[in-house]
């Protein structure tokens, strides 16, 4: 009798269970290597499907099969207990040894949650969701399941062997890196080991439903070396522009030529300080691709803050590098599914097993994602966000206006790096012209000294000054009917203003009073509110009126401030935090046009702060630094978007949000990094455990990490949102392709193009929306999308669902 792993659904061919594991066992093998820890992630590979082992596994899925309309109860098998259980009696109920029973741990959680998320070894009832599992789950045919893996997978003394040398290859991880706890380094770990494990399993069984041979991943050496020909014929070509030899031009072309020779410099964490407008983007590439070629790197990985940067940058790297099918976009995940334990699916493709098969695990040449995936993928629940996890090794890694980390992730995120330059082999450049001062908090990035790819920085910021900051922010406050005002005078003797406001709602009253102005003038609306398709084509069309010289108006939210490559004569900057103003800045005469021009700093008094807190924080370190600059010109360096007065604001900021960096969860009254990463006090849990049980002995745990209460706790955004994909242009065509689409690959081509044509909800938009019966299910209500009432031509999002039509035809 075979024992069936998978049935593939065209044609009904058996994957036997032995095909599976060992398959999957080599593409783990293959990505552990990358750290050292080849047969750690190998031995989770070959376990992981153990289960599958059984009779009552192999009626399960034929029946499941062969009578779709009445398929077996889900639940009743559970094959993924079995190989963690396997480890647990054979290397920690007795004789155990140190880095055995570890292994046991790390490996075993991987596999028992391989179907869901990571267990917690420890959780806050002080109970153990892993030892439940691996020691208090019974499994009717464990003993045929052991069996049977011994005679069809592995000999018992070869598996003996495989398991000393991952041992070995666990102590020496262990080893490296003094400066961390073996907490931290158990956690980066079993994460990673989860990464392989997963994407492994899903690529494996991909490739079985469509009937595909693996081929590994793809050497971009070449592709790199061809790219940064490209590159460099591109940088060649601006020489010859009439413009190349002043003195702007020729510097940006040195800072060019130092992050060229900066690249052979080995794999570390650098920061990258050019000024706005000083060819940052261009600049980093250069880096990225000669070092990538250098340090046969994988990956090059861009991290922005926003999503509205991704699109351009991603469209001038496509235009010189001459590429549209190997840079990758990865702006959100339009599956919802937080919850995905696929447990009871496994084994038969239903819709949801597709979907799971169909999400990207970033394996592209050149990515650019955003600071929310990025940190999604070390710390949130879901499957999905982990299975990227390795791809971040063996890379390198811009994160683009670095300042944008959110508050309460500022520890997890230099962990993040830490991990990433001490393990993964990966170069990583903070780039942005306001450094922050990640070194200054208790969780420190660990950053060299002399790490700076520009030299002279001082020299550079002063040639690159483009802009006056104008102080009305210490003077009368602002309000929308007085801001009109002050617009419609500017308008008189200037060409092209920008406002940027704090939040949506003023933005979106004060576009209404100007339209009211009836100015012969065009205004225009910018807000998170819009799809990524509805903001490109709205700012193509600003860019066209500012090439022109026409006169213009745009009302904006910050999402404009970082990244996006537009030269207004004139820009208002509600006040908030020194580096959003510096932003801001980079908006005004950003190529020089004019000699020097105007940033107007304003107090807004009709903005809502009360939810913001780090706008609010931001915005009241700012002002206390404008009414010292006030007193003394020459405090804080002269002037508020020095190196001083960034300084100054950023160790201030972080000082006042000093007990949130480390991500602390009111309900639990603990910090993210001490479930993550190991009690504060270890000796009190054990000791709580001893007498909760009546124990004889503490808790029979290496490790007493808390990985699924963390996940479950984990948002980078206070707010949960969801992703919704509205009927904007190409949008309504994809919701019907999506919903009537069934193939895996139709499925991933699909939901790539989708993030252009999605927006994200907050729970109470998403509750009115429903209320007003604006948004309809896709795909078993896998994937949501807006109704035509409930999208605006000019303002995006409408709750009321009052746009246009009210219901989508499929």
């Amino acid at each position: 009798m075979s024992f069936i792993a998978h049935i593939r659904d065209s044609d009904g061919q058996f994957q036997t269970v032995e095909e599976h594991l060992l398959d999957v066992k080599a593409i783990a093998e293959s990505i552990g290597e990358k750290i050292g820890v080849k047969h750690i992630a190998g031995l989770a590979g070959m376990l992981h499907d153990f289960g599958k082992y059984t009779s009552a596994f192999r009626t399960y899925i034929l029946e499941a099969v062969n009578n779709p309309d009445a398929p077996p109860k889900k639940g009743s098998v559970d094959h993924s207990t079995a190989g963690g259980k396997l480890l647990y009696r054979m290397y920690h109920e007795k004789n155990i040894t140190e880095y055995k029973g570890k292994l046991t741990e790390i490996v075993g959680n991987a596999i028992i949650s391989h179907h869901s998320y990571l267990k917690d070894f420890f959780n806050a009832n002080l109970e153990s969701d892993y030892l439940n599992r691996v020691c208090g789950k019974e499994l009717l045919e464990f003993e045929t399941s052991e069996e049977n893996f011994f005679r069809y997978v592995m000999k018992e003394h070869d598996f003996f062997d495989y398991v000393d040398k991952a041992a070995t290859e666990l102590k020496e991880f262990l080893m490296k890196d003094g400066s961390k706890t073996s907490e931290q380094k158990y956690m980066f770990l079993t994460k990673f080991v989860f990464s392989a494990l997963i994407d492994a399993d899903r690529t494996n069984t991909r490739l079985f439903e469509e009937n595909k041979p693996y081929e590994p991943q793809k050497n971009y050496q070449l592709l790199f070396n061809t790219y940064y020909d490209k590159l460099i014929a591109k940088i060649e070509s601006f020489k010859h522009h009439a413009n190349a030899n002043t003195p702007i031009n020729l510097l940006r072309s040195k800072m060019s030529v130092q992050c060229d020779h900066f690249a052979e410099k080995p794999s570390g964490i650098y920061t990258l300080s050019i000024p706005t407008g000083g060819g940052k983007t261009l600049a980093s590439l250069r880096y990225a691709l000669k070092h990538a070629n250098l340090y046969n790197k994988k990956h090059i990985i861009y991290v922005v803050p926003y999503t509205t940067i991704i699109e351009q940058n991603a469209e001038e790297v496509r235009k010189i590098l001459q590429d549209e099918t190997n840079i990758l976009e990865h702006h959100s995940n339009v599956i919802e599914d937080e919850d995905d334990n696929d447990e009871n699916q496994d084994g038969f493709m239903s819709l949801k097993q597709k979907l799971n098969l169909a999400k990207d695990n970033w394996d592209s040449p050149i990515i650019f994602t955003t600071m929310v995936q990025f940190l999604n993928t070390f710390y949130a629940k879901g499957s999905r966000n982990i299975r990227r996890l390795h791809n971040l090794s063996e890379a390198v890694i811009i994160f683009d206006e670095v300042q944008k980390v959110p508050i309460p992730c500022v520890s997890l995120f230099n962990e993040a790096l830490n991990f990433l330059k001490a393990y993964g082999q990966s170069s990583m450049v903070l780039c942005t012209a306001t450094q922050p001062a990640l070194d200054f908090v208790e969780h420190k990035l660990a950053i060299e000294t002399d790490v700076e790819m520009i030299d002279q920085l001082d020299h550079v910021i002063d040639a690159f000054k483009r802009v006056e900051i104008v102080d009305l922010a210490t003077g009368q406050a602002f309000t929308n009917d007085r801001l009109t005002n002050f617009i419609v005078e500017k308008m008189d003797d200037i060409q092209s203003v920008l406002v940027i406001l704090n939040t949506k709602s003023v933005v979106k009253d004060l576009y209404e009073k100007l339209k009211e102005q009836d100015l012969d003038v065009p205004v225009y609306h910018l807000s998170t509110s819009m799809c990524a398709a509805h903001r490109n084509d709205i700012l193509a069309e600003v860019r066209e009126q500012l090439n022109q010289g026409n006169k213009i108006i745009c009302v904006s939210t910050q999402l404009i401030e970082a990244g996006v490559d537009v030269s207004f004569e004139c820009v208002i900057r509600s006040l908030s935090g020194i580096d959003s103003i510096a932003q801001a800045a980079g908006r005004c005469n950003r190529h020089g046009e004019m000699r020097i021009s105007s940033v107007y700093v304003i107090d807004h008094e009709e903005e809502n702060l009360k939810y913001l807190k780090e706008i609010r924080e931001g915005k009241k370190i700012a002002k206390k630094l404008f009414i010292d600059m006030k007193r003394d010109k020459n405090s804080h360096g002269g002037h508020i978007l020095s190196r001083e007065a960034m300084t100054r604001y950023f160790q201030e900021f972080y000082t006042e949000f000093a007990s949130d960096l480390n991500y602390f969860i009111p309900k639990l009254k603990k910090e993210m990094t001490e479930l993550l990463m190991g009690p504060r006090n270890e000796n009190s849990y054990r000791q709580a455990y001893f007498h909760k049980h009546n124990k004889k002995k503490d808790v029979p745990l290496f490790i007493l990490n808390s990985y699924g209460t963390a996940a479950e706790h984990f948002h980078v955004i206070d707010n949960l949102t969801t992703t919704v994909i509205v009927p904007y242009g190409e949008g309504s065509e994809l919701i019907a392709e999506l919903n009537s689409s069934n193939s895996i690959e139709d499925l991933s081509r699909l939901l790539r193009k989708a993030q252009q044509f999605s927006v994200n909800l907050y729970s109470y938009e998403k509750d009115q929306i429903v209320e007003n019966s604006g948004l309809v299910s896709l795909l078993d209500g896998r994937i949501l999308a807006l109704k035509e009432g409930a999208y605006s031509e000019k303002y995006g999002l409408d709750i009321q669902n009052e746009s246009g039509f009210s219901s989508v035809i499929f």
